[in-house]
């Protein structure tokens, strides 16, 4: 029988190859789920590298396979093996292919970075430093919000070419400090210790940092920014799904950073509504006129007296209720 040409083999070997890696690449559970407008560019990007790496591990892997079975020595043979000096078409053949591999790999990233905001229209990245004047770094310090203190943050990811000349739907400062994410709303005054912000909303995060340099998460969207002392950073991103997802802190900043973690609540513009004017209202006590009282030190009448007007009674006539018993 005539045996089967190599180049042959190689072709059949290649069709496999690749129909195998492209379908793992597109198929696999590796990333979480998708929560933000940029999320599927970085996906795209993922999926990529991962066919052209699996590609890559079959090819090694499997020549390894096969010289290990078709060069294995044989009993009783112990003569040297074929004597190989070298190959130059396959040296240059094996540094081109990666070398073609890296470049097209760089522009491919370049173009996500771009249409995720990193690159201002004119191809430069986003912005300059800004170096903001901190109070101190003292856990226990006033906390400075980067609306009061700092200029408009401009590093980082944010207004692409369509968005630049329109303002975000929503402005967040949110500061980092050993270890904790503090979010600031300076439109409506709230502050808090979670991310909360409607879907499809356009949202710019201010980014700024109390001690040390830390880093804002948020795998589901497929963000991540440094928040750094003393310079501005910012971030800006479109949520997509409702949901409740972590906000993790990337970069190591202390013995607990493994613990600065918080959330972002993405929520239905209605119910996002509702969360603000919760929160307004909650937020409108004086707090530093507000006196912790114990119920036990309280008459009858004083303690019920918050509750009557729901119950639809004095607070006399509660008391003389309680007093018959």
């Amino acid at each position: 029988m005539e045996q089967i040409p190599v180049s042959l083999w190689t072709l059949v070997a290649g069709i496999l190859i690749s129909a195998i890696s492209i379908w793992i690449g597109q198929h696999h559970n590796l990333l979480p789920e998708q929560a933000s407008l940029q999320a599927p560019m970085v996906d795209g990007f993922f999926n990529v590298m991962f066919t052209i790496a699996i590609a890559l591990f079959l090819v090694v892997e499997g020549t390894i396979v096969i010289f290990l079975f078709k060069y294995r020595r044989r009993r009783g043979d112990n003569t040297d093996g074929v004597r190989v000096e070298g190959n130059v078409p396959l040296e240059i053949f094996w540094t081109a292919i990666p070398t073609l591999i890296v470049f097209c790999l760089g522009i491919y990233s370049v173009d996500v970075f771009n249409r995720m905001g990193g690159l201002d229209p004119a191809g430069h990245p986003h912005g300059g430093a800004h170096v903001a004047h901190m109070k101190g770094s003292a856990i226990a310090a006033t906390l400075d919000h980067p609306s009061e203190s700092q200029a408009a943050p401009n590093i980082g990811i944010g207004a692409t070419s369509t968005t630049q000349d329109k303002a975000a739907d929503l402005v967040v400062d949110v500061q980092g400090m050993q270890y904790a994410w503090i979010f600031n709303y300076p439109e409506s005054g709230i502050t808090t210790g979670e991310l909360h912000v409607p879907v499809g909303a356009d949202v710019q995060l201010n980014l700024s940092a109390q001690d040390v340099i830390h880093s804002f998460w948020v795998p589901n969207f497929r963000l991540k920014q440094d928040a750094i002392p003393g310079i501005a950073t910012q971030l800006r991103f479109v949520a997509t799904k409702p949901g409740t997802y972590p906000v993790v802190c990337a970069e190591l900043c202390g013995g607990y950073h493994g613990s600065m973690r918080s959330q972002v609540i993405v929520h239905t513009p209605e119910e996002y509504e509702t969360w603000l004017t919760e929160n307004q209202i909650a937020q409108k006590q004086d707090l530093h006129q507000a006196i912790a009282l114990n119920p036990a030190d309280l008459s009858t009448s004083e303690f019920l007296a918050p509750h009557v007007h729901d119950m639809g009674v004095s607070a006399a006539t509660l008391e003389s209720m309680v007093k018959s018993h």
